[in-house]
């Protein structure tokens, strides 16, 4: 007999985008602490992948993942172009880029302050 997903807290879908993200091997993933200085989510997450194919399986496994997890259904633009993914998850926000856009939009940059650089380091 399967169980029903448990509900998620941020703390929780935040460790199962960044396992995720890691399986996928993205690459330059950065977490940033959204809480108190925005309220679209409680954190965003911002990685990279090295082709349109690969940014755009990364990011449906991701919201595959969230849902068998947690019964989350995230809500997902630019799948289809794979240059840049958004997956919000509600308390958790996606960025999935290729890395040239990444480097032209510098979303990093607007969130963190300075001397903060939220990498999160794997292995």
């Amino acid at each position: 007999m399967k169980t029903a997903p448990q509900p998620a807290s941020a703390d929780r879908t935040l460790a199962t985008v960044l396992a995720s993200l890691t399986d996928d091997k993205a690459e330059d993933i950065v977490q940033v602490d959204l809480r108190g200085k925005s309220e679209m989510g409680d954190y965003m997450v911002i990685a990279s992948g090295q082709s349109t194919r690969q940014v755009s399986a990364m990011s449906e496994k991701l919201t595959d993942r969230l849902k068998q997890e947690f019964g989350i259904l995230s809500k997902v633009e630019g799948k289809d172009s794979g240059d840049w993914v958004l997956i919000d998850t509600g308390d958790v926000i996606v960025h999935v880029f290729r890395p040239e856009v990444r480097d032209f939009y510098q979303l990093e940059k607007m969130w963190l302050s300075p001397g903060e650089d939220g990498a999160v380091k794997s292995g």
